[in-house]
């Protein structure tokens, strides 16, 4: 049996004890190689596991069209949870409407608005949730465990991929045919809202696209912390 065989039956695996002992579980896909993954072996395996994902409202037209694209693969309509309109006004109007890029706070006050709010309604009344989160992406989630006890949120957070290389991303969408980003293909292995997302260059950490002016320990949004701070939720032995 081959690496990437094996990581996709233990995937597989995972996927299947969430759907049977987390029900309800929600996977949160932010449309991006490593999340078309796990979509394709939820649709595969036929799991009752919902997707949802975070419309900022600043996307790239290129992640927006995956949702089409799922719809046209699987026949699947992924939920869509946006920002609280007037929590966005209410930001742009007292700091400006690329105020994130003064400061860390200012930063992380965005992402709160159209990232973390929205994914608390989206988990709300979940026993679980899924990411495509891997080790191996950057220095804030070297320490990933498979599951974790997010007590954030009051539930358990499943990475099923955190072990699987970027090789091994690619190399399954390739052999199975699934659709993925075509900004993967320009250059941006982690994609995130438009204007805090660039190209990286040969060599560079595969996020050191995301919020480049910062400092790699602060590159979290807060929908993979603890009370705002940079720490990793307490593992649980899966």
């Amino acid at each position: 049996m081959s690496d990437l065989h094996r990581r996709v039956e233990e995937t597989r695996a995972i996927l299947a004890r969430i759907a049977r002992d987390f029900s309800p579980a929600v996977f949160a896909s932010s449309l991006a190689a490593e999340d078309m993954v796990l979509t394709d072996l939820i649709f595969k395996d036929q799991l009752p596991i919902g997707i949802f994902s975070l419309e900022t409202g600043r996307l790239h037209a290129e992640t927006l069209s995956m949702i089409d694209r799922v719809k046209q693969t699987y026949g699947y309509d992924i939920a869509l949870f946006k920002p609280q309109p007037e929590a966005v006004d209410a930001y742009v109007t007292r700091n400006g409407l690329n105020a994130f890029y003064d400061s860390v706070e200012m930063r992380k006050e965005c992402c709160r608005i159209r990232k973390v709010e929205p994914l608390g309604r989206a988990l709300a009344g979940k026993q679980a949730w899924i990411t495509g989160q891997r080790r191996s992406q950057s220095t804030t989630r070297a320490e990933l465990a498979v599951q974790e006890d997010d007590l954030g949120h009051g539930m358990q957070k499943f990475n099923p991929l955190a072990d699987w290389s970027e090789a091994d991303i690619w190399e399954y969408l390739r052999e199975h045919q699934v659709p993925y980003n075509v900004l993967h293909d320009r250059g941006y292995p982690s994609i995130g809202c438009e204007p805090c997302t660039r190209a990286i260059q040969p060599g560079e950490d595969v996020r050191a696209g995301r919020w480049w002016w910062e400092n790699p320990e602060s590159k979290e949004c807060g929908l993979h912390v603890v009370d705002g701070k940079l720490i990793r939720i307490k593992s649980v032995a899966a």
